[in-house]
């Protein structure tokens, strides 16, 4: 079994270290995802990717896991409150995958940050 769990982590680990290296290398294009209220565009892009490799990495060696996982979580339903759901009401049926893959992936990093809550 705990192979499983190992082989899991790794896999869930995938799309945040893909995601973020593609903020890095695709921030002018995904700048414009940020919502126009907010200050400073392109620098989030970058500051997300920042932060989806850094989890990703957190998620690999098993350090700080518990707080890689709650921070992640968090990030992901700030995307579903701030890009998706305003997408979704503005007509975009397309921002209803956005939203059900971020709350899958924020779930994943709720169960993995409990199941390193007491191990960091």
């Amino acid at each position: 079994m705990k192979n499983l769990n190992t082989i899991g982590r790794y896999l869930f680990t995938v799309p945040f270290a893909l995601f973020g290296i593609m903020h890095f290398f695709s921030a002018s294009q995904m700048a414009g995802m940020v919502p126009t209220w907010v200050p400073g565009g392109i620098l989030w892009v970058y500051l997300i990717g920042l932060a989806l490799v850094a989890a990703a990495v957190s998620f690999v060696i098993q350090k700080k896991t518990y707080l890689a996982g709650l921070l992640t979580a968090t990030l992901l339903f700030v995307f579903v409150f701030t890009i998706y759901i305003p997408a979704l009401i503005g007509g975009d049926m397309m921002a209803m995958s956005g939203i059900l893959k971020d709350i899958g992936l924020a779930g994943g990093a709720l169960m993995l940050a409990h199941q390193y809550k007491d191990k960091d």
